[in-house]
């Protein structure tokens, strides 16, 4: 089977067990400002109690200007005992000030910034100036991302940047849809690049359009589990009994997107990184059965990552 990058080396895809689509480890930014986590004990702590529920391999989707500390990623990666698959690429606007770095260099230059973590090794390039020298630690993945029903003039260049990566090197895309927005403008805009998988389609949990967007090849990943702002979990197992139905169930992965300090267990929060196997498995698995709890936690996420069916 097709190998998988992760940031201790690659990996066999069908060595990558039951993975959590969409996690984040680290992760800094202005649009959360006070909500950061930085801690590296307290990262590990919350990606080994993703382990004890079963978990085998977290993506996590940090890209470019974030905060994504390579380095530390591999020591939690040995640590924790989990697969960890790195993101490089772009975020939607609100995530950089106006005066970042991504919003001015050039096209070649966008390119050039994510070549170089696929294929040489990531830094952690939060500033301008001159870019540090890359570390060993590989992304495996390209993560982009749209604003509210529009992707605007700087999202447009990065989803560029991102599709010819993707082309050029054969990884996976990760999307953040605002809110579950313009999942078909997202693939009509990717068209060439072979696997993209629409993140937050659990936020607008319309059935027939996540059909739809599968049924072009789109993969989704429901991410919002245990975040009960965005509504109960069972409007999850509602949508996956769907997808199941529909025979679309083998384009649906599962993750929590943890992207806040408040969210964390080891910060005092909740309700942690590893609710997805403490509470929700055990649910879906009563619900619908351990072979679709297998189908998008172990097969589905490993054919997207690594391109090959298993």
């Amino acid at each position: 089977m097709a190998e998988v990058m992760t940031v201790r080396g690659p990996v066999p895809g069908a060595e990558l067990g039951y993975v959590d689509a969409h996690e984040h480890l680290f992760l800094r930014t202005p649009a959360l400002a006070g909500d950061e986590f930085w801690d590296p004990e307290k990262s590990t702590a919350e990606a080994a109690a993703v382990r004890a529920g079963g978990i085998s391999t977290i993506v996590d989707l940090t890209p470019v200007g974030l905060g994504r500390r390579p380095a530390a990623l591999a020591q939690l990666s040995a640590d924790a005992g989990v697969h960890v698959v790195a993101a490089t690429g772009y975020h939607r606007s609100a995530h950089y000030p106006a005066w970042h770095w991504a919003r001015e260099v050039s096209a070649d230059d966008l390119l050039d910034v994510l070549l170089t973590d696929l294929t040489v090794g990531m830094d952690d390039r939060d500033w301008a100036g001159p870019r540090p020298v890359p570390t060993t630690v590989r992304a495996g993945i390209v993560k982009l991302g749209a604003s509210y029903q529009r992707i605007t003039s700087d999202e447009a260049r990065w989803f560029d940047a991102g599709a010819e990566a993707g082309r050029r090197t054969g990884v996976p895309i990760a999307v953040h849809t605002e809110t579950g927005t313009l999942g078909h403008e997202i693939l009509d805009r990717l068209d060439a690049t072979s696997r993209v998988m629409l993140c937050h389609l659990d936020r607008n949990p319309d059935l027939g359009l996540h059909g739809e967007l599968a049924s072009r090849g789109a993969y989704l990943v429901y991410d919002t589990i245990g975040r009960i702002k965005y509504g109960p979990d069972s409007r999850i197992l509602d949508l996956l009994e769907g997808m199941a139905a529909a025979g679309l169930a083998g384009q649906v992965c599962l993750g929590t997107d943890v992207g806040r300090r408040s969210m964390l267990r080891a910060y005092g929060g909740g309700p942690g990184m590893d609710v997805l196997g403490r509470r929700f498995l055990p649910r879906l698995e009563q619900h619908l059965g351990p072979d679709l709890v297998d189908q998008v936690m172990r097969r589905t996420p490993a054919r997207f990552l690594s391109g090959a069916p298993l």
